[in-house]
């Protein structure tokens, strides 16, 4: 039996700090913004090799307020296959996701959206990849999980760097 001081069902809780919210985190909607596959060489880069492709992996986070409350990030992935000279393939991909985002301090927002968001997005974005190589007649190309953490760090760090430079 509830007594008369219960919280009803649903109602939001204080967190301590004066707000009724708790934090979220939710995704709206994932898209693919662009996705293009060159095999510039086929069908004769398609032929068996001795030995493993050179493979060159680029990746990109940016992220975009569609409203205060909701971002646009965008995970850019592009992988560049080549054999001496030659290229194989060239794979790059624009996955996109649309986050609800409330509840979070302000200091939380650029690790949310340049670390949370894209972790969130990798493995959509991995199989697609994966699925345009082998349409393209190569294996699948099955990237490696990305440390979107380090990455944000060393993007501080470049930028700490960069105005350093630039106030002297």
């Amino acid at each position: 039996m509830a007594s008369k001081d219960d919280a009803p069902t649903g109602a939001a809780s204080s967190n301590g700090n004066g707000n009724a919210a708790q934090p979220s985190l939710n995704v709206l909607a994932q898209y693919e913004k662009d996705l293009s596959f060159e095999s510039p060489g086929a069908p004769n880069s398609l032929r068996g090799r001795d030995k493993a492709p050179g493979i060159a992996i680029n990746v990109n986070v940016n992220a975009n307020p569609l409203s205060d409350k909701q971002f646009d990030v965008n995970l850019t992935l592009n992988a560049k296959a080549s054999f001496d000279q030659e290229v194989l393939f060239n794979v790059e991909l624009v996955y996109g996701g649309v986050f609800a985002i409330t509840g979070f301090p302000q200091e939380h927002m650029l690790p949310l959206l340049f670390i949370e968001c894209p972790r969130l997005l990798f493995p959509f974005a991995r199989q697609i990849i994966a699925e345009a190589t082998r349409n393209g007649g190569f294996p699948p190309l099955m990237l490696d999980p990305i440390d979107f953490a380090q990455m944000f760090q060393q993007k501080l760090a470049e930028d700490q760097a960069a105005g350093k430079v630039k106030a002297s």
